[in-house]
């Protein structure tokens, strides 16, 4: 059963202009952590408390997502996401980490570690998103109108009762699933938006490409993930054949939350030796 420990209080960063919320456990080493396009940072409970006896844990909120403020732009792109995180990390006093990122975070990941190569000690890129900048300008259209059309006349709870169930197998614990509506019901419709819109203009696959060539990379996804399948992460991957890639059976698009043992393990062993 996911449990959010609450002896991990949300806490608030002030970093110029911009207010961030975040969760933090541990000492060491920065291990930082961005979450999807319908989450927040409390989905990486088991993370915070299953590796932060080895690093320094942290879990943000997306600009536009729980506290944190928006993004000024109405359309962003991959870089405003990475400068806020350089913001974010510089008000910290962290200048070298090791990145986690989820999904749309995964995105934000690529392109921080591209921009930003002397700060990154790894990354991990787990069920990234592609981006949609490959697609035809109809079809990206297209995609990023449905889900705000959703947004709009569902509102945020309904948004999550009808999206929020792919995020997990089939299989998936029923407290997991819910888990993951709940949160995704969270999300503020402004964030949201802002976040659509960068999604349909991003290219993970050109900023991967980009990545300093002695860089340790890791690619996490399940085999039953229905958003972004094994075929769209191994597109990804091939721009840096050699960094592993695990794909974790029966595990749906948010493998961290319905499969933490196994992807705390991967992550740990990818970090040894650090």
């Amino acid at each position: 059963m996911l449990n959010l420990d609450p002896s991990i209080p949300s806490k608030i960063l002030v970093a110029g202009a911009a207010q961030f919320s975040y969760l933090e456990r541990g000492k060491g080493t920065a291990l930082v952590l961005l979450h999807g396009l319908g989450s927040a940072a409390k989905s990486w409970h088991y993370q915070l408390a299953g590796l932060s006896d080895a690093y320094h844990v942290l879990a943000w909120d997306a600009p536009g997502y729980g506290k944190s403020s928006g993004l000024a732009a109405e359309s962003p792109d991959a870089g405003d996401y990475a400068r806020s995180l350089a913001a974010f990390l510089d008000r910290l006093g962290i200048r070298k980490l090791h990145l986690v990122g989820q999904s749309l975070g995964a995105i934000m990941a690529a392109r921080f570690a591209a921009e930003y190569p002397e700060r990154i000690l790894s990354l991990t890129l787990t069920s990234p998103a592609s981006g949609d900048a490959r697609l035809p300008e109809a079809e990206r259209a297209r995609r990023a109108d449905e889900r705000l059309e959703d947004l709009k006349t569902l509102g945020p709870r309904g948004l999550a009762k009808k999206r929020g169930p792919r995020l997990v197998s089939a299989n998936a614990p029923k407290e997991t699933r819910n888990a993951a509506i709940e949160t995704m019901a969270m999300i503020r419709p402004d964030g949201y938006s802002r976040a659509l819109r960068m999604l349909s203009i991003a290219d993970t696959r050109a900023d991967v490409a980009r990545l300093r060539a002695d860089l340790r990379v890791l690619f996490v996804c399940g085999d039953a993930d229905e958003i972004t399948p094994p075929e769209s992460v191994h597109a990804i991957a091939a721009e840096r054949p050699e960094a592993p890639l695990h794909v974790i059976p029966g595990a749906g698009h948010a493998v961290y939350l319905e499969r933490p043992v196994d992807f705390n393990a991967l992550l740990r062993e990818f970090l040894t030796g650090w």
